[in-house]
C-alpha cells in the first residue's frame, strides 16, 4: 500500500505505544506523517529506526510537534488527509472537536489491512482474561493466534504476522473513533458503568460499545451476554437485519451455561466441572462460557477448550493470592477499577469477611454501589486521591479509616483482621493518583504483604504457617 495516499500527510495525536505503532505502519507504506502530543514525543529516529518486523524501512516523511497550542493543532488538522488520535485522549480534549469527519482509529487502520479472521471482544470487566482463554482455546487447537489491542500489543504491529486468526481486545476508547469494524466475530461481555471521566456520559460509553458489531453481515457472529440487558438488546439490534448470526452465553435456551457443577453446550453436552477451573467465583465462571462462546463460534474444538480451561491459572493482580498469613488471605484485585469489578469480586468471597483496601483517582462513578457487600465487609481502608469518597460512601455500614501509603494500609487492614478473614486490594478506582498502573499498585501491595510476612514469628503449630502463591492464585 506504499504510496497510495493523497498527497497530504496523516496526523497522529499521541506518542504512546499505539501512536507509535501507527507512525510505524504509516512511514513503511510511504505516508507522510506529522506527529504530535501534548507532552514529550521521541525523537525521529525513534520512529524510523525500530520498525516491527515485517516492515520496509520507511518511504514516508516524518515532522514532530511537541505541545501544539490549539491554534497550530488546528492548522495541522486542517492540512492532514486523516487524523489517528490515540485512544488514551479523552473526548473532552479539542482534537476530538476539530478532527470530526477526519479521525479514523488504529484498530480501523489494522482492520482494514487484516484478511483474517477477526475476534473483537470488549466489554466492562474480564476483557483480558476472555481474549488469553480465547486465544489459548485455539492455540491448542491448531490456530496460529494473535492476541493484540489492549491487551498491550497494538493491533496495527501484527497485520504482516503469518497467523490464522486475531483476537482482539477492544476498549471503548478504541472503539470510539472506529467505524464500521465487520469483525467475524464480535463478542460484548457485559456493560456497568465506567470510564466517565473519558466519555462524556453513560449514553457515550454505550454507543462506543455497540461499534463492535458495526458492519457486521452473513457470515458473522454476534455472541453476547444473555443475562446482561444493555447487551442483548444491542445484540438483537446487531442481528435483526443483517443476517449475522447470535450466539449467546448465559441462561438463554440454546446458550453456553451452567448446570450445578458442570458447564453445558449449546447442544447439551458436558464439558467440564467448574471444579476443574482454577478459581469458580461468578464471574470466572461467566469469563470461561464468554470464552468458550466465542471460541467455538472461531473454529476451536472442544477438546482443546478443555484443555485451556484446565490449563488457566489466572492473570495477575485479579483476586491473586498472595500470602496466607496466620489464617488470613492476602488477595490483590488491583486491576479492579470499577466498583463493578470490585462488587463481584467481593461477592466471589462468599466463605469470609473482607477487609477491603479501596480507593484511588475515580473514573466518575458512583462508589455507593459498594454497600450492595455490606454482609461480606468486615471493614474498609480507604486509599489515595479519592478516599474521602471511599470514606463517605460506607462509614455507615463498617468501620472506615484513610491511609496515606500502602504500608499503612495494609497495617491498618492486618488490623482489622481475623483468622478466616480477607485483606483484598481491589480499589474501584484507577491508579494513577499514587501509582503509573494498575500493575505498579498490585506489585507494591504485594511488597507491602511479603515484608509483613517476615515480621511474624511462628511457633510450632503447623496450622499457622506462611503460604506464598507465585502467579495466579
Amino acid at each position: 500500500m506504499a504510496g497510495n495516499h493523497t498527497g497530504g500527510y496523516v496526523l497522529v495525536f499521541g506518542a504512546g505505544v499505539t501512536g507509535r505503532a501507527v507512525v510505524d505502519m504509516l512511514l513503511s507504506e510511504g505516508q507522510d506523517v506529522v506527529v504530535a502530543d501534548d507532552s514529550a514525543v521521541p525523537r525521529r529516529a525513534v520512529f524510523e529506526l525500530n520498525m516491527p518486523d515485517g516492515y520496509a524501512r520507511p518511504g514516508g516523511g516524518i515532522r514532530i510537534v511537541r505541545a501544539p497550542r490549539n491554534r497550530t493543532l488546528e492548522r495541522l488538522v486542517a492540512g492532514a488527509d486523516r487524523v489517528v488520535v490515540s485512544p488514551g485522549v479523552p473526548r473532552s480534549h479539542p482534537i476530538h472537536r476539530m478532527a470530526a469527519g477526519k479521525l479514523t482509529s488504529e484498530v480501523g487502520l489494522a482492520r482494514a489491512r487484516l484478511q483474517i479472521p477477526f475476534v473483537g471482544i470488549t466489554g466492562t470487566n474480564g476483557k483480558t482474561t476472555v481474549v488469553t482463554l480465547v486465544a489459548s482455546m485455539l492455540e491448542k487447537s491448531h490456530f496460529r493466534v494473535a492476541a493484540a489491542g489492549n491487551i498491550g500489543l497494538p493491533l496495527i504491529s501484527v497485520i504482516h504476522r503469518s497467523i490464522d486468526v486475531v483476537v482482539a481486545e477492544l476498549s471503548s476508547f478504541q472503539l470510539a473513533t472506529t467505524s464500521d469494524l465487520a469483525p467475524t466475530i464480535g463478542a460484548w461481555l457485559n456493560f456497568q458503568p465506567d470510564h466517565l471521566d473519558w466519555h462524556t456520559d453513560m449514553k457515550d460509553y454505550r454507543l462506543s460499545k455497540t461499534r463492535i458489531w458495526e458492519g457486521v453481515g452473513p457470515g458473522c457472529k454476534v455472541v453476547a451476554n444473555w443475562n446482561d440487558e444493555v447487551v442483548m438488546e444491542a445484540a438483537r439490534q446487531a442481528t435483526g437485519t443483517t443476517g449475522a448470526e447470535l450466539v449467546a452465553w448465559g441462561d438463554g435456551d440454546g446458550s453456553w451455561h451452567r448446570e450445578g457443577d458442570l458447564i453445558i453446550s449449546p447442544d447439551g453436552d458436558t464439558l467440564v466441572s467448574i471444579r476443574t477451573l482454577y478459581r469458580s467465583m461468578p464471574h470466572d465462571v461467566d469469563n470461561a462460557l464468554a470464552a468458550l462462546a466465542v471460541a467455538t463460534s472461531a473454529g476451536a474444538n472442544l477438546d482443546g477448550c478443555a484443555e485451556a480451561l484446565a490449563g488457566f491459572n489466572g492473570l495477575p493482580h485479579r483476586v491473586e493470592l498472595v500470602a496466607d498469613i496466620q489464617g488470613v488471605r492476602y488477595l490483590d484485585d488491583s486491576k479492579s477499577t470499577t466498583p463493578s469489578s470490585t462488587a463481584a469480586a467481593l461477592a466471589g468471597m462468599e466463605d469470609s469477611s473482607a477487609v477491603l483496601i479501596a480507593g484511588g483517582r475515580n473514573k466518575g462513578l458512583d462508589l455507593g454501589t459498594l454497600r450492595s457487600c455490606a454482609d461480606t465487609l468486615k471493614a474498609v481502608v480507604a486509599i489515595g486521591e479519592d478516599a474521602h469518597e471511599v470514606m463517605a460512601a460506607l462509614e455507615t455500614l463498617c468501620p472506615v479509616k484513610v491511609a496515606g501509603s500502602m504500608d499503612e494500609a495494609v497495617a491498618l487492614a492486618t488490623g482489622f483482621a481475623d483468622r478466616g478473614d480477607s485483606v483484598i486490594l481491589s480499589p474501584a478506582c484507577a491508579s494513577y493518583d499514587w501509582y503509573g498502573s494498575y500493575a505498579s499498585r498490585g506489585d507494591d501491595f504485594r511488597r507491602c504483604v511479603l515484608e509483613l510476612q517476615g515480621t511474624h514469628v511462628f511457633g510450632e503449630d503447623p496450622n499457622r504457617g506462611v503460604t506464598n502463591v507465585p502467579g495466579g492464585g
